[in-house]
């Protein structure tokens, strides 16, 4: 167990409220989930737990952790419920029965106020990234859904910060809560940097550290969606594989648009603060803080997505005189210094844009479907001639699959099926 999962899984099944607090990618999700499955009645599809998230992104991040935490037990129902995706869809999932609903709070309010959710039975509620959420001003939405809720109650709140705010919360809300506080040093596994830039040279200097660090995997945060989209055309048409993602993208798009991301399909990934937290991808190995953000906070957040799990990671940041009191307020919250990089010291033997190495591969078929990883891997070997070895990740659906393949191995046969037979079915397939 990761230090917030030993210390809150037994005051969860002591039947405490809890208020934990530790970063993100700390296992906080894995912690609360084995306190919900510890108390599910498999029997009972009327909603015994509620998770509020404060995205919906984390919402199917959640939900996905807490399906594959159930694979043990059977007909663990899980819904979802968040803006930007079918109201009647999440109402026919609801009037089927569920045992734990994930949602964000204004789609959640949208369900109560139509009466198409029945939270009278719930046990145990779940605040995720209360100072996100909170930061979004849900804090009188997260306060009206709690009326909503029995008043027997066990009330776990997760968070990476604790501002003024959630104290507000926890007294308001909380009966004699428990406390476990993670303050785990990350400074032996992630470096950061400063560099030093002016407007002129700003994005030569981005493409010279992509030149010299060359990662699989990479980060860039803007300020604004109009400078995220900016930097992602210009660096797209030198040649980068590259791609932006914030919250103006449909959310078809913005799920796809991850998943590449995770799968190595898109190695650069241009972005507002929204993938500041909420995602938990793998192997992240560089950061860049184009822009040094206005809320300090939110710096700790961009660069906690690499040096994760006990891996190194890099976080490089541009500044220049403007954003000085910015970058001195981040100096003052993480107390430590920040290396200086000279962007002339660094080397590089290759001026080749960073390109993708896997390609994406969208299967309209999935758990359903009863499509397993075996099923695709089995079809793959034997209809598209692949070595097992050439197939990355895998993510299948309920409606859908998501297959990774190494770019080497995509020819011209393959980019032109359009269908592909699989447990006696043909199966349409397309490319991200």
């Amino acid at each position: 167990m990761t230090p917030v999962q030993e210390q809150s899984v037994p005051l969860i099944l002591q039947g405490e409220d809890l208020v934990a607090k530790s970063k993100t990618g700390s296992g906080k999700t894995i912690a609360f989930g084995i306190g919900l499955l510890q108390n599910l009645d498999v029997k009972d599809f009327n909603i015994q737990f509620l998770v509020i998230c404060p995205t919906r992104e984390l919402s199917e991040q959640v939900a996905s952790e807490l399906r594959k935490l159930a694979r043990s037990e059977h007909n663990v129902k899980i819904v979802t419920i968040y803006g930007g995706d079918s109201f009647a869809n999440q109402k026919r999932s609801l009037e089927k029965g569920a045992h734990i609903v994930v949602g964000t709070p204004g789609r959640l309010i949208d369900h109560i106020s139509k009466e198409s959710i029945d939270l009278s039975h719930i046990k145990i509620l779940v605040l995720d990234e209360a100072d996100r959420m909170l930061d979004m001003g849900f804090f009188d939405d997260i306060s009206y859904i709690k009326t909503k809720l029995p008043n027997k109650l066990q009330i776990l709140l997760f968070s990476a910060t604790y501002p003024e705010n959630i104290k507000k919360l926890v007294s308001s809300m909380m009966r004699n809560p428990k406390t476990v506080t993670i303050d785990e040093d990350n400074e032996k596994f992630l470096k950061q940097y400063l560099c030093e830039v002016n407007e002129k040279n700003k994005y030569e200097t981005l493409k010279t550290i992509l030149y010299s660090y060359r990662p699989d995997s990479v980060i860039i945060f803007c300020n604004t969606k109009i400078e995220v989209e900016e930097i992602t055309h210009r660096l797209y048409s030198d040649g980068f594989d590259a791609e932006f993602f914030h919250g103006g993208l449909e959310q078809n798009i913005r799920n796809e648009m991850l998943l590449m991301f995770a799968n190595r399909s898109i190695p650069i990934l241009i972005t507002t603060n929204l993938a500041a937290r909420g995602i938990d991808i793998k192997n992240i190995s560089l950061v860049i803080n184009y822009d040094i953000p206005h809320d300090p906070e939110v710096y700790m957040h961009r660069v906690g997505r690499t040096a994760r799990a006990g891996d190194e990671g890099v976080s490089i940041s541009l500044y220049d005189e403007k954003s000085m009191n910015h970058l001195n307020a981040v100096k003052e919250l993480i107390k430590t210094d920040i290396e200086e990089l000279d962007i002339k010291e660094l080397t590089y033997s290759s001026k080749n844009p960073i390109q993708a190495k896997f390609i994406t591969l969208h299967l309209l078929a999935g758990k359903k479907d009863k499509i397993r990883a075996g099923d695709i891997v089995g079809t793959f070997i034997k209809t598209l001639g692949l070595d097992k070895d050439s197939i990355g990740n895998i993510d299948i659906l309920q409606k859908d699959s998501y297959v990774a393949i190494k770019k080497e191995c995509f020819d011209k046969k393959i980019s032109k099926i359009k269908e592909i037979n699989m447990k006696a079915k043909r199966v349409r397939i397309f490319v991200l």
